[in-house]
């Protein structure tokens, strides 16, 4: 069927071969398609104007082959603004200028500049500007910082026991020095406290016996607890470890410190003094009129522990700073001086001293074993262990009298163990209660000592009131001295020109201890201290301390048990066997170890 063109009549050609039937639609080729579609659109069945025709679908849709004329650049030949960036030609370097050089070498400088601060200036910088903590802190557990200010840590941790009242933060001197400041403090509140290794942040108890001074108790950790706002240490019979009775010492610790007699208690590396004002609160045990027993509390220079012999061989009861004979074996070098070996101890033959030597004095050859510090002639500082005891109580004297001892141990010795007590360096305010001991010293201490009265109705057995007890030092050479209270009074005072040089056995002065103190509180029994009424004792007892108090100048914080003039932690750890293992019980022939070289006997 086809259109005729221009009549607008439709003819029908038979030889069309057309059909108004429906074609086979699988007799239709791919060609045919074409061809229909194109005739779709060039046939029409009316007639067209005359120049004039119907566009085409590729007149319609069609597209230019140059993609120029679609308004893009995809040549070669046609350059962008960004093309140098990703392209850049080495024939066009010079364009670029001397700029993005300097700008990529300054880049490197800064990073590398960088990065030689980061990992070797800030070291170097952090070290030069660093501030070194002072040690007017414990430094150890709720230790106080560098500032002096003494935290409050969840727990009570801190050096300030939070029951502590404000009211008792500040007190005045016993000897008319600056008002005291309090540093430290242990009110005892915390029921069912223990004391085994470990269990508190102060304090540890021993586990061992002291044979030093023939106890008859084993220490024992299980003697020591807190009850009804009180520490209480119990002496009980009591069968153990081979003994028939069982105590404690109780330490506060220190870095490895030393218990003593009677029932101890142990400190170690927690916490230490050197100067001001310690003072406990306590009720003594048993009655005031059956004797034996022996409750103290007392300090101990951190370079020795207490039960522990072999840390304390040459060591204790050591306060000096020469190098003379006094740091000799027995006192003496080739027999003399001659008052070294008269006059002394009458049960070993009038001999004054069995000392073995100041294990760490200033004689000590240079390169030896000493834990320092060195002085500007290039000597060590004389080092040891010595020993301030708030109060040893017994009962003695017609009738029977409960009394303190409070007393503190020298080495070297004078002549006689008779120190320098004129009215100026023994100053006792109260003659009535209070009297010089009768102990002065025996060939392995010398003592100074006195005893007063104590309250008859503190003890346990009687109303079980509690008294106050302490002493205030000023350590070293100058001004230095020792003031004692009981019952919350002066009892006596010891200035330091009582320990002055002795000619007779060619010493020089002993300073009042320098070292850092750590505290111990213990109760037991020994008939190295006196009598032991065993049938009369009323067996268990019990020592009740209600609080224990620390207090310094504001002016001279000296808290911790490694300071810088008197450091002890470094030496400690290298011979921490010592310290830690109580069947050591000397140093030479128990451990092995040999003492420094000491040049006044020619051995350097």
């Amino acid at each position: 069927m086809v259109y005729s063109a221009g009549s607008g009549d439709l003819t029908l050609s038979p030889e069309s071969n057309a059909s108004l039937l429906p074609r086979n639609r699988h007799t239709l080729s791919q060609s045919d398609r074409v061809q229909s579609f194109a005739s779709i659109t060039t046939e029409s069945p009316y007639t067209a104007g005359a120049g004039s025709r119907l566009a085409t679908i590729s007149d319609r849709f069609h597209l230019s082959p140059d993609p120029r004329d679609w308004g893009l650049s995809l040549y070669n030949d046609c350059k962008e603004p960004d093309d140098d960036l990703h392209n850049p030609n080495i024939r066009d370097h010079n364009t670029w200028g001397p700029d993005r050089g300097i700008a990529n070498l300054g880049c490197l400088l800064v990073l590398g500049v960088g990065l030689i601060t980061l990992f070797a200036g800030y070291p170097i910088i952090t070290y030069v500007t660093r501030i070194t903590p002072s040690n007017q802190g414990g430094f150890n557990l709720g230790g106080i910082n560098a500032s002096g200010q003494i935290p409050k840590i969840p727990g009570n941790l801190g050096l300030i026991d939070t029951d502590t009242p404000s009211t008792v933060f500040t007190k005045p001197s016993w000897n008319g020095g600056p008002d005291l400041e309090l540093v430290f403090s242990d009110e005892f509140n915390t029921p069912g406290r223990t004391f085994w290794p470990g269990d508190d942040p102060y304090w540890e108890a021993v586990n061992l016996h002291y044979w030093q001074t023939n106890n008859l108790e084993w220490y024992d950790p299980e003697a020591i607890t807190t009850q009804d706002g009180y520490l209480v240490i119990t002496l009980s019979q009591k069968d153990t470890h081979d003994l028939n009775y069982q105590g404690a010492l109780f330490i506060i610790l220190v870095h490895r410190s030393i218990p003593k007699l009677l029932i101890p208690v142990l400190n170690r590396n927690k916490f230490c003094f050197t100067g001001g004002y310690i003072e406990a609160s306590v009720s003594l045990p048993g009655v005031n009129n059956v004797v034996g027993l022996w409750p103290a509390i007392w300090t101990l220079g951190n370079l020795g522990r207490a039960g522990y012999g072999a840390s304390l061989e040459g060591m204790w009861p050591y306060t000096y700073d020469a190098c003379d004979v006094g740091t000799a074996p027995n006192q003496t070098m080739n027999g003399l001086p001659l008052a070294a070996t008269e006059g002394g101890d009458a049960s070993q033959g009038g001999v004054l001293s069995f000392l073995p030597g100041q294990r760490l004095s200033r004689c000590t050859c240079k390169g030896e074993s000493h834990p320092g510090p060195i002085h500007s002639d290039g000597t060590y500082v004389g080092r040891a262990a010595p020993e301030i005891d708030m109060f040893e109580a017994q009962i003695t004297g017609v009738p029977l009298t409960g009394q303190v001892s409070q007393s503190a141990q020298w080495g070297p010795f004078n002549a006689g163990y008779i120190w320098q007590n004129t009215s100026n360096n023994e100053i006792i305010p109260n003659p009535s209660i209070t009297v010089l001991n009768t102990y002065i010293g025996g060939v392995e201490q010398q003592a100074t000592s006195a005893v007063t009265n104590t309250n008859p109705g503190c003890y346990e057995g009687e109303t079980g009131c509690f008294s106050v007890y302490g002493f205030e030092y000023v350590p070293g050479f100058d001004n230095a001295y020792i003031t004692w209270v009981a019952s919350n009074e002066v009892a006596w005072t010891l200035n330091v020109a009582g320990m002055g040089p002795d000619p007779a056995v060619n010493i020089s002065a002993r300073p009042i201890p320098q070292e850092p103190m750590y505290i111990i509180m213990n109760l037991g029994m020994s008939t190295n201290f006196g009598p032991v009424d065993l049938a009369n004792l009323p067996f268990p007892v019990h020592m009740r301390v209600d609080y224990i108090r620390v207090y310094q100048p504001s002016n001279a914080r000296n808290v911790g048990c490694d300071p810088k003039n008197f450091p002890t932690a470094d030496y400690i750890n290298t011979y921490i066997e010592a310290y830690t293992n109580p069947n050591l019980t000397t140093w030479k022939d128990d451990y092995n170890q040999p003492f420094p070289k000491n040049s006044f006997l020619g051995q350097c």
